[in-house]
């Protein structure tokens, strides 16, 4: 992750880069939201660790994180006989869009507020700069 706002706009950067960037997730998450975006059907978490070569409970750490993004959802199955496990999917494109959109609105909004205490708060110390005609 790059360092600085400046050094983040003067790098190429993916679509899925905005999970990293918005939600603060490792590519050891991305690669499982990948996994699970690639997959034509909800996986088991010991599905997903098979498919990013990892051991269960570090593919289970990143599917919590994951969820707690709402990036991925989970599905209870209920066995006839009792018992259950779990399932995941990616959630919908559309509504994670739009949380991302929402997300980087309400950051552009307190940087605005930012800018002006910046500006307010050092408009009155700054010497002005001389300008020689």
């Amino acid at each position: 992750m790059p360092d600085s706002m400046a050094e983040m706009l003067r790098q190429d950067m993916e679509c899925e880069g905005l999970l990293e960037c918005l939600h603060g997730l490792k590519d050891l998450d991305r690669e499982c939201f990948q996994v699970l975006a690639e997959s034509d059907g909800a996986l088991t978490v010991d599905e997903i660790a098979d498919r990013i070569e990892r051991e269960r409970s570090t593919a289970y750490r990143s599917i919590q994180r994951l969820l707690n993004t709402g990036l991925v959802q989970k599905e209870q199955i209920n066995y006839d006989q009792g018992g259950y496990y779990h399932v995941y999917y990616p959630a919908d494109p559309d509504a994670v869009a739009d949380d991302m959109q929402r997300l980087l609105n309400d950051w552009y909004a307190q940087i605005g507020t930012l800018i002006q205490e910046f500006r307010t708060k050092y408009e009155d110390t700054a010497d002005p700069v001389p300008v020689d005609d």
